[in-house]
């Protein structure tokens, strides 16, 4: 099955056309036929569309909405021009999943689109104001443009956490608010970590309920998630996804008494307060320089920018606090998962995390580390660790087009 999948943001389209199916998952065998992105939509856009095989195809051009971003990729993916295997007409494509940040309690597990899906969706708007619309575009243009035949799944970042316990998710604030506007620890990237928890499972052997691992999501965003027998059993974000590690451009865990502070010393409105804890903090806020951990890198080596290896250090410190954290909490782990663009490409940072890790069971291999910064899963500990730490590339994508085939196939889309 030709699975489209869509990723939309307030002002970007993110796609990937993927070929699934049950003996295609069971083998790992899935293949991506295409990817590319539209970005600043509703002006001059920068378009990027390449099929897998071929030249990437970039160019702007005016893209007025959503509609017309997905419009474009959908004439492309079936014109000529594109040369993308097996996809020849409309019917070609035989499903979409969508990215959809917020599922509040309502979802569990990723949903085959209806009237009464969206409508649930739209209520978990005041949970995401800035995620939730542009997801919907999305929707409402994929529906319109590719008609009642093709069917939709929502594919929900929260999911996952939703099997964390009340002590992971509620606050310790009045219980009649959490019972009144749902105000608890949601957990995002969930997507991410489900994946990667299976790809652990998949080189270490296991059976889903045998994986007890940290799973640590670094990019711009960042997120830890703590996973107890296969389930997802704490995570770092929140209400929000402001809470926890400290990130690009978010401050992460602070006292919110720093809030009214602000309001009264600085004279900020709360709208103020919020675009400064979610744009203007995190590593830039603590660099002045950049949000761009390479950067940052590269500042410290070539200038001793103080500055620059304070927003650092304050990174590595809150994910080894997490790392730590999580270990008491689940009563200890068998590994330890880096992934997403830092995870994933930065060794000097994965270095400093685990700096200091021995007395936990985490014993780094310099060569291994150093190593793995690709696209390849990887062991980057000593040979009998304790406490294993791998690298294993993010692909979200590619289940969101998993869960989509399972959920128009009529099952249940609970493994990754």
């Amino acid at each position: 099955m030709n699975i489209l999948v869509l990723n939309c943001g307030s002002s970007t389209v993110k796609f990937q056309v993927i070929a699934t199916d049950a003996d295609l998952i069971k083998s790992d065998g899935d293949r991506r036929l295409a990817h590319g992105l539209v970005e600043r939509i509703g002006s001059q856009c920068l378009i990027t569309l390449q099929a897998d095989g071929q030249r990437p195809i970039k160019r702007a051009a005016p893209v007025r909405d959503h509609k017309s971003a997905i419009d474009m990729i959908v004439k492309w993916a079936i014109s000529p021009e594109a040369r993308i295997d097996g996809i020849q007409k409309l019917s070609d494509l035989q499903a979409v999943g969508h990215r959809v940040v917020h599922g509040g309690e309502r979802f569990r597990t990723s949903a085959l689109l209806d009237d009464e899906v969206m409508r649930q969706i739209e209520d978990c708007i005041e949970l995401a104001p800035l995620h939730n619309p542009a997801n919907l575009k999305g929707i409402l243009a994929a529906r319109e443009l590719l008609g009642a035949g093709i069917p939709q799944v929502a594919v929900f970042d929260t999911a996952f956490h939703s099997s964390m316990p009340e002590t992971s998710y509620i606050y310790g604030i009045p219980y009649q608010l959490y019972r009144r506007h749902k105000i608890r620890r949601y957990g995002f990237h969930g997507t991410s970590h489900r994946y990667v928890a299976y790809k652990y499972r998949r080189i270490a052997k296991l059976e889903r309920d045998q994986v007890n691992a940290i799973t640590l999501h670094l990019g711009s965003g960042c997120s830890a998630c703590a996973i107890k027998d296969g389930l997802s059993f704490d995570t770092s974000m929140g209400f929000t996804p402001l809470e926890g590690l400290m990130m690009g451009t978010r401050c992460g865990d602070i006292d919110p008494s720093i809030i009214d502070f602000l309001v009264h010393k600085e004279g900020m409105s709360i709208d103020q307060v919020d675009a400064l804890l979610n744009k203007q903090s995190g590593l830039l806020g603590v660099s002045g320089l950049t949000n761009d951990m390479r950067e940052l890198l590269d500042e410290e080596a070539e200038h001793q920018d103080r500055r620059a290896r304070l927003a650092i250090d304050i990174f590595c410190q809150r994910v080894r606090r997490y790392i730590g954290g999580y270990l008491a909490e689940m009563g200890g782990a068998d590994a330890v998962i880096f992934t997403g663009g830092i995870g994933e490409r930065s060794p000097l940072i994965r270095g400093r995390i685990c700096a200091g890790l021995d007395c936990l069971g985490l014993t780094l291999d310099k060569g291994r580390n150093e190593r793995c910064q690709g696209d390849e899963a990887g062991l980057i500990t000593e040979e009998g660790a304790e406490l294993k730490a791998y690298v294993i590339p993010t692909n979200e994508e590619l289940l969101i087009a998993r869960d989509a085939f399972r959920v128009v196939s009529g099952q249940t889309a609970v493994a990754a």
